[in-house]
């Protein structure tokens, strides 16, 4: 019995060993993605590309948190789940902010542009996403930072959808729609990390008292 546990033990350190080494490659990816997508979007003047890039500045974070508790016990790493669920939410409302502003302008964005850049940003993101899926069923610390990289990959897919259906359609509604549609996926998956945070948190708490 102490050589299966300590075996397990053994397993569990190299796991996290790997997983920080992920980490940071995935940690400068969404570093450089968000000043090159910001960008972008800025130049595109597309609502879809601006919330994608804040996403990717909320994920570089949320991977910088991770690597800070990837060694401490289970109550820090619930803690920083739920300040990852946190972040997706305030990005949800800073994205609803935007399209706010956008309905009022109605400025169309540049189909190319949009393109381009939401393209990089879906190669990149897809690479995050195959090197942190193995660690989708892991601790709370872990299964939060992959559901970040799916939702990235779900949001790059909805900026170059959007970006065709503006070229097709020379009107900025698409991009409107699918920056309100990732606004949604960011409050959905808040909802789920902030849930199983506060799961893990009360628990360790009873254990406590």
């Amino acid at each position: 019995m102490h050589d299966c546990c300590e075996s397990k033990a053994h397993e569990i350190t190299a796991l996290r060993k790997d997983y920080g080494r992920v980490l940071k490659v995935v940690f400068a990816i969404n570093l450089v993605m968000f000043f090159t997508e910001f960008g972008g979007g800025l130049l595109a003047r597309s609502t879809a590309l601006l919330a994608d890039s804040l996403d990717m500045f909320g994920d570089a974070t949320v991977y910088g948190v991770s690597l800070y508790v990837l060694h401490k016990g289970e109550r820090w790493q619930a803690r920083a789940a739920l300040l990852k669920g946190f972040i997706m939410a305030g990005f949800g409302v800073a994205v609803l902010v935007e399209v706010l502003q956008k309905v009022i302008a109605g400025v169309v964005p540049t189909a190319s542009l949009m393109s381009m850049f939401g393209l990089l940003a879906l190669i990149a993101n897809t690479a995050c996403a195959v090197m942190l899926l193995r660690f989708r069923t892991g601790e709370i610390n872990m299964r939060s930072t992959w559901v970040c990289s799916r939702n990235d990959v779900m949001a790059n897919l909805g900026v170059v959808l959007a970006a065709l259906c503006v070229a097709a359609t020379r009107s900025a509604w698409p991009d409107i729609l699918i920056g309100t549609l990732i606004a949604a996926i960011f409050f959905y998956s808040s909802f789920g990390v902030l849930r199983d945070s506060f799961r893990q948190l009360f628990s360790h708490t009873a254990d406590a008292t």
